[in-house]
């Protein structure tokens, strides 16, 4: 594996095991800087969200960078708020326009909203037909919600994004993904920072030489699982990107794996609130 490798979703499309997360980057230069630095370090995958307020930064930094377009796979996602067949359809349309493309590589629902999640894949599923998105997908999908959607899709999620570190492990959830062929992204892949200081993952990075969150992103790398780290600052964005130079072996994986503790750092797909 190198920087560039990829995941190959169910028709075809190639998607980046390493992408970079821009949630909360709301100041403008800051984002502009950041997504620069990762796509000229070769990151060539950006993760946005219509919550997140930055798709019009993306897009410029895209169009600036001097990377080809088809060389970066963008994803963004529709908000709770706009949930629905219709209301979908309109929000990928706002969407596209703050983003300045013609297509988008990848379209989620970013949360399951109980009334509505299944109409909001519909739509998903329509802008897939019309080639305006390479690839569909959904996002903090339990297996039951993602049930519901097989039982009905014509074209099944290509990809569920959901909260996965060491503390929070999803082994049921990456196992049903695994078994109906949904590439399994993780945001947060770090816990918020908050497993860093695990005695046991120091250990490890003692032992090969890196950071702890470089053995963390390690650990999904060889989990299968792609990742988006979220980070403004550029030597941070240089260090999550030197993960493909060693390997955890089996027993350092396990030692990694040991640490699940169904602790989220994030809000539970079934009990979710959100008062902005």
């Amino acid at each position: 594996m190198n920087l560039q490798s990829t995941k190959t979703l169910t028709n075809g499309i190639e998607m980046p095991r390493l992408g970079l997360g821009v949630y909360k980057m709301t100041e403008r230069e800051e984002t502009l800087q950041a997504i620069d630095k990762a796509l000229k370090v070769g990151y060539r995958a950006i993760d946005t969200a219509s919550l997140y307020g930055n798709e019009v930064e993306v897009g410029e930094a895209i169009r600036y960078s001097g990377v080809a377009r088809e060389d970066i796979f963008v994803t963004t996602k529709v908000w709770n708020s706009d949930h629905g067949y219709d209301a979908t359809l309109r929000a990928f349309e706002v969407s596209l326009k703050k983003l300045n493309l013609d297509y988008l590589d990848l379209y989620l629902t970013h949360w399951a909203v109980p009334e509505t999640f299944e109409e909001t894949y519909r739509a998903i599923q329509r802008l897939y037909d019309e080639k305006l998105i390479r690839a569909t997908g959904v996002s903090n999908h339990h297996e039951h919600h993602l049930e519901k959607l097989l039982a009905k899709a014509n074209i099944a999620p290509m990809v569920n994004q959901v909260e996965v570190h060491p503390y929070l492990q999803q082994d049921g959830l990456k196992a049903f993904c695994r078994e109906h062929k949904i590439a399994v992204t993780a945001w947060s892949p770090l816990g918020r920072g908050g497993v860093l200081n695990d005695p046991a993952i120091l250990e490890i990075a003692q032992e090969v030489g890196k950071t702890a969150a470089q053995v963390v992103l390690r650990w999904h790398l060889q989990n299968d699982t792609i990742i988006i780290p979220k980070s403004v600052t550029p030597s941070r964005i240089e260090e999550n990107a030197q993960i493909f130079d060693f390997e955890l072996t089996p027993v350092q994986m396990e030692k990694l794996h040991a640490l699940n503790r169904n602790q989220r750092f994030g809000q539970d797909p079934d009990n979710f609130k959100f008062d902005f």
